[in-house]
């Protein structure tokens, strides 16, 4: 088997390294089969789609659609050098698995509209899948109505007319589509547990997604979340492309 990649923009170590283990986690990919690119360390390295089994894109800290002028320096670099890649991963079909930040850049290549209107605080939201979703093999052996982790400043607020729409949740529409057969992105993490969504409470504690004092608070009613599904879409995406 040809080894996964995770592209991941996360600068902190701490954050970027938990994605890291949890993607390993939940997939059961060691360490030869999961390579790691940290797009925020440094130029983009040339990525041979022939090498790898199927992408995973991580979240991060980065909006897609906030405006050139506010994006620091390293943001505009990282999305200038994953463009191109991202388009040829699209033009090839090749597996790919955006999460959170997945909504971002594939809404965005495909024509839809990525904004701020269904954002969602950090904690869980009731995702229900469509009747195109319980039928996608990405979601097979899902409830059609369970929890998951979730937090963004962003996301799709219209659908491009490429994408199949797979789930959505009560405050953000669209939680996951499909472009083509094997094109994904998810707006809830399907990497996540509690002790993961919690280490990234502590890292991004300033980073505008909650009030910094109500850190404690918000880790409180984390910590009895139950969140036992969404790793099935990882679980069946290697299991389709590995």
């Amino acid at each position: 088997m040809k080894p996964f990649l995770l592209m991941s923009s996360r600068a902190e170590d701490e954050a970027a390294d938990e994605e890291y283990a949890a993607f390993q986690r939940v997939t059961g990919l060691e360490n030869r089969q999961l390579d790691r690119i940290r797009m925020e360390a440094g130029p983009l390295p040339w990525v041979s789609l022939d090498d790898y089994s199927a992408i995973f894109v991580g979240g991060g800290p980065y909006n897609a659609s906030d405006p050139p002028e506010s994006k620091s320096e390293t943001q505009r670099r990282v999305e200038a050098e994953f463009r191109p890649l991202l388009d040829e991963i699209v033009a090839r079909d090749f597996p790919f698995l955006g999460a959170c930040y997945g909504v971002g850049t594939l809404g965005l290549q495909q024509g839809g509209t990525i904004d701020r209107t269904h954002t969602e605080p950090i904690g869980t939201a009731i995702i229900s899948l469509t009747p195109e979703g319980r039928d996608d093999p990405l979601l097979e052996g899902m409830p059609e109505v369970f929890t998951a982790f979730v937090g963004h400043k962003e996301a799709c607020s219209v659908l491009p007319a490429t994408a199949v729409w797979l789930a959505s949740s009560p405050a953000c529409p669209v939680q996951m589509f499909r472009v083509k057969q094997n094109l994904y992105a998810t707006q809830f993490h399907p990497e996540l547990d509690v002790a993961g969504i919690i280490t990234r409470v502590r890292v991004y504690r300033e980073a505008g997604y909650f009030p910094p004092e109500e850190m404690d608070d918000l880790i409180t009613a984390l910590s009895t979340a139950l969140v036992t599904e969404p790793t099935r879409v990882l679980e069946n995406f290697v299991a389709r492309y590995g």
